[in-house]
């Protein structure tokens, strides 16, 4: 299993802008109500078909998360990438819920943004 990255330490890297991916596996609906700061949207199951277009460097660093931490959405797409030779995936295993607890702004139609 793919490293985690906790809530602060992600933060801390959108704050940065360090250069990463941010990807929620979610459903287009989950993700247009709200999703973290940058993230784009890539549901589990088109993981296979559509990460070559979206993520086209296998070297780019990758984080991954869901709605919470019970979630196995993340978990399963973690696994994919790895599967599909990328190098450094990250799970954020708290998920949207985490994020909103800490009070962290959100974008999409639900988020007030």
């Amino acid at each position: 299993m793919a490293d985690t990255l906790d809530r602060d330490a992600l933060k801390e890297k959108i704050d940065r802008g360090d250069h990463f991916r941010l990807i929620e596996v979610l459903s287009e609906e989950e993700y247009r109500s709200g999703h973290l700061p940058g993230a784009i949207h890539l549901p589990v199951d088109e993981i296979r078909e559509r990460a070559p277009e979206l993520l086209p460097d296998e070297d780019d660093t990758i984080v991954v998360y869901c709605r919470a931490p019970d979630c196995d959405a993340s978990p399963k797409a973690v696994r994919i990438l790895e599967e599909l030779g990328y190098e450094e995936v990250l799970h954020y295993p708290g998920g949207k819920e985490g994020w909103e607890e800490a009070g962290y702004p959100m974008e999409g139609e639900g988020s007030g943004s």
